[in-house]
């Protein structure tokens, strides 16, 4: 069995994240319309708005449905103490529950399985479980950024070691116009 997983980080989002700008509203079309014909049953997304508008306009394109995930949330997946003052940034709740949401995101999505998956998520997720994938150390996870509406593929094969088919690629987004200073 085999699994391609798709990994998308959402759109460019406001400032407070409570939506998609315009300019990522046409990176999630311009995504839409590269993955059209990909042959996903659903597009799983994160509960965080800017998540689920990608997904819904992803989902729109494709015309399948959208599953809310809190596995693909917005969260610290794990704490690196040599960085302490980079995690004080974040709420106590993201860094405390983000290793066991992690850890169901690989069991759910990180696995040998039928088709393709299609996930909208947050850089973080996209960056643990790339390092996963690798067999990279844990704290890699903070060295793998991930661009807004960028596409990541790992293939996953029974019997086999992951596979990074594709990391961080942008090239559907060229006929998007990039953001002015």
């Amino acid at each position: 069995m085999t699994r391609d997983l798709h990994l998308v980080r959402h759109g460019e989002a406001t400032k407070d994240g409570s939506r998609l700008t315009a300019r990522g509203r046409r990176q999630a079309e311009a995504l839409a319309e590269r993955l059209r014909g990909t042959g996903f049953a659903a597009v799983h997304h994160g509960p965080q708005p800017r998540a689920a508008e990608t997904a819904s306009i992803i989902a729109g394109v494709l015309r399948v449905p959208c599953r809310v995930e809190a596995a693909a949330d917005d969260y610290v997946p794990h704490f690196v103490p040599d960085h302490d003052e980079f995690f004080d940034g974040f709420p106590e709740s993201e860094r405390t529950r983000g290793p066991a949401l992690a850890h169901e995101a690989e069991t759910r999505f990180a696995r040998p399985g039928d088709g393709p998956v299609l996930v909208v998520t947050h850089s973080f997720l996209i960056g643990w479980l790339v390092r996963d994938a690798l067999d990279a150390p844990p704290e890699r996870w903070l060295t793998l950024h991930h661009d807004h509406a960028a596409l990541t593929v790992i293939r996953y094969t029974t019997g086999e070691s992951p596979r990074l088919v594709r990391f961080n690629d942008s090239g559907h987004l060229s006929g998007v116009p990039v953001r002015q200073p």
